[in-house]
């Protein structure tokens, strides 16, 4: 992969949330402000907001990362699809209570025990509820019955809750929701990141993956990566991955806008689809990966009906004499075709290693550990 090439040590744009690659935006700065204020109340709920890829996850995981477990029980839901009912088994789950086969009445007593427990431990709980946005009426009244817990005139459970725009909306809009509202002592939504923060986030990221410089870049790629990815952190993390794997593979050894036109092109192509012929041609060919799609042939043209080989050819009838352009044409996209799938196998190549490489390093984990 591109990281092998580059002399870097780590994947630096990988989607998977790690807090050592964590990047203080002015949007996160004020968000951890929000939290380390709730964390200090020591109740209520606080509600972080953003759209996909914000870096929402992230955040939650810089936080976590930074809490002495010594004094705070954190409980994680990530899956919020579920009813009232499976809300509280995962509840009573964190709080190392056996859930099973109890009703909701049992479920709450023991839950409330379960909580004692831990303040008796000295510590308090913070229960974490990402996606919050997924969550039925009935469950977020549930969590809003549990923040009324109380041991010696202090809240036993406080609650953090992520989730995209629609949330917020939903929250503030509905007046079912009125108690639980009232209950909110912070909100924040993160923003995208500014054009003059891209250049200290990848430069960041790249630091901590064991960057020495390779590849260069010019000044103009990082306006570019900010209008391509609209400053949303994933999909920076996304343009940047194709961006250093397409540099690697041409030998390119200093990113501009250029480079990052070229790649954006490639990326939209990817996503446009198949390409759709004529209808006397009975199967679709699917769009070269980086070359302008064909015109579509004229129905007028004779051709035969596909073959079952993976490359198409179109013939005429042996009686009438070959039209040049057309057989040109076929020719030009047999050859895009076979370009199209060594491509494919040069990808299918490199995610093996890339499978192979975590599988190693797995166990050589298992091996330390």
């Amino acid at each position: 992969m591109y990281d092998a090439h580059f002399g870097l040590t780590d994947r630096p744009f990988q989607l998977t949330p790690d807090p050592r690659f964590w990047f203080d935006t002015a949007t996160h700065r004020k968000a951890m402000a929000y939290l380390g204020y709730g964390l200090a109340q020591g109740e209520g709920f606080i509600v972080v907001t953003g759209e996909i890829g914000a870096g929402k996850t992230t955040l939650m995981g810089h936080l976590t990362a930074q809490i002495d477990p010594a004094g705070l029980n954190v409980i994680t839901i990530v899956s919020t699809q579920v009813g009232h009912d499976d809300l509280l088994r995962i509840v009573a789950s964190g709080l190392g209570v056996d859930a099973s086969g109890k009703t909701k009445a049992e479920l709450l007593l023991l839950i409330e025990r379960g909580l004692h427990a831990v303040a008796r431990s000295g510590r308090r709980t913070l229960l974490i509820v990402d996606e919050a946005q997924a969550l039925p009426h009935s469950a977020l009244e549930e969590l809003r019955m549990l923040s009324n817990f109380q041991a010696g005139g202090h809240a036993m459970l406080q609650i953090f809750l992520l989730g995209q725009p629609e949330f917020r909306e939903r929250l503030n809009g509905s007046d079912r929701l009125e108690q639980l509202r009232q209950r909110v002592i912070a909100v924040h939504h993160l923003e995208p990141m500014g054009a003059d923060e891209v250049d200290a986030y990848v430069g960041h990221r790249l630091m901590v993956a064991g960057w020495t410089g390779r590849p260069a870049f010019a000044d103009d790629a990082f306006p570019a990566l900010h209008a391509a990815s609209d400053g949303v952190p994933r999909r920076l993390n996304q343009l940047m991955t194709r961006v250093l794997l397409h540099a690697s593979m041409s030998g390119a050894e200093r990113i501009d806008a250029a480079l990052v036109a070229a790649v954006e092109a490639d990326r939209d192509r990817d996503l446009s689809g198949p390409v759709t012929v004529a209808p006397a041609v009975a199967q679709e060919v699917p769009e070269p990966v980086s070359e302008p799609q064909l015109e579509p042939l004229s129905q007028s043209e004779p051709v035969a009906p596909p073959r079952a080989t993976p490359v198409m050819s179109i013939v005429p009838p042996a009686a009438e004499k070959p039209d040049e352009a057309l057989v040109a044409r076929v020719a030009q996209l047999e050859a895009r075709i076979a370009e199209q799938d060594a491509a494919l196998r040069r990808v299918l190549t490199l995610l093996v290693d890339w499978v192979e490489g975590d599988a190693e390093r797995l166990e050589a984990l298992k091996g330390a550990a």
